[in-house]
């Protein structure tokens, strides 16, 4: 299993280094950022070994799945608010490339959804992860985003349904899939321009999500908020319907949906 970029990634400046073992891509980016590594970069691991998720959560990943982390350069001047949609372009670029690898969905019980921030589901159990770190560097602001896909295999005794594409007989390998996220990034990436074609960038995602328009659950750390799934805002932030009407925004938190949500 030899990792490449796609044709199109290399045109537009994108650099890659792969290894057969790491303890996280996410930590190995940015420490290439860090010593002033040129960008934007791919790390790519066929076995990682400390990979973590949101609020410090670990994510396992065998040989035979796909660990990647790309260090983007941040341009200057661009608002930090603008920043913090990248995690949709990652979620549209990682939901098209699984689509265009592993060909048509055969109904809902693998069905690829976005789940707000920015995981990945195949019939409504989790795929994939994407976490989004950032620092700011003498040269200037650095992004990181991890890519977390379960191909080969999924985890076992997490809290929470997970599913592989293998599991699901969806045919697919770690190298066919990042090659094709290589090039749907910088596509997806295209559309957002900076953040001003986020309104686009939000159409697409909306179109896609999962749960939207049903019960939803999130714990804030702070509070428990239950309602609907409206709709995400221009920010990308969740907003959820309460029961006397009342809209909520939710920056951060872990989401429940369906019956889970409605769970005492």
């Amino acid at each position: 299993m030899a990792f490449s970029l796609d044709p199109a990634a290399l045109a537009a400046g994108y650099r890659l280094e792969t290894h057969d073992t790491l303890g996280s891509t996410s930590t190995q980016a940015m420490a290439r950022a860090r010593e002033g590594a040129e960008g934007p970069l791919w790390v790519v691991t066929r076995r990682q070994t400390e990979g973590r998720g949101r609020r410090g959560s670990a994510w396992s990943s065998p040989e035979g799945n796909l660990a990647a982390s790309l260090y983007w350069p941040v341009p200057p001047g661009l608002a930090p608010d603008r920043i913090a949609t990248l995690g949709f372009v990652a979620g549209l670029s990682l939901e098209r490339a699984l689509r265009e690898v592993c060909g048509p969905e055969r109904g809902a019980a693998d069905a690829f959804r976005l789940k707000w921030p920015n995981d990945v589901l195949a019939g409504g159990d989790k795929l994939a992860g994407i976490l989004l770190e950032m620092e700011t560097l003498p040269q200037g602001a650095a992004v990181v985003v991890g890519f977390g896909v379960n191909v080969a295999a999924a985890p076992e005794g997490l809290a929470y349904p997970v599913a592989s594409l293998a599991g699901l007989g969806r045919p697919a390998d770690a190298a066919g899939l990042f090659r094709r996220l290589s090039a749907t990034w910088i596509e997806t990436l295209r559309v957002w321009d900076e953040g001003s074609g986020f309104p686009a960038i939000r159409a697409a995602w909306l179109a896609t999500a999962a749960g939207l328009g049903g019960p939803v659950a999130v714990d804030t750390g702070s509070e428990r908020l239950a309602g609907t799934f409206d709709t995400i805002d221009s920010s990308g932030r969740l907003v959820v319907r309460l029961a006397d009407g009342t809209q909520r925004t939710v920056t951060a938190g872990a989401v429940h949906f369906g019956s889970a949500a409605t769970a005492a």
